[in-house]
């Protein structure tokens, strides 16, 4: 399995490059890995992965906190143009 870290993707915003960001890990050229050490995950981390995943044009996420109580994991999917709010 390739894993590549704190690896440098480039932001589309319709179709033209925006900018660069930094993701934690980055697994097969398709999963977005961002981890935390928080005392707990918050909507902001969510929100932050779901924008990596639609600026990167990327469909699954993985927000790994390794808290004080364990470690907690939540998957994200970025949402599609055809899909209702």
């Amino acid at each position: 399995m390739a894993v590549k870290e704190e690896q440098p993707l480039k932001v589309y915003y319709e179709e033209a490059v925006v900018g660069e960001f930094f993701v934690d890990l980055f697994v097969e050229n398709e999963i977005i890995v961002e981890l935390k050490s928080v005392e707990s995950l918050s909507k902001a981390h969510e929100v932050q992965l779901v924008n990596y995943l639609n600026g990167l044009k990327r469909e699954i996420g993985l927000l790994i906190n390794f808290g004080p109580i364990g470690v907690e994991v939540k998957r994200k999917y970025r949402k599609s143009k055809t899909e209702c709010v």
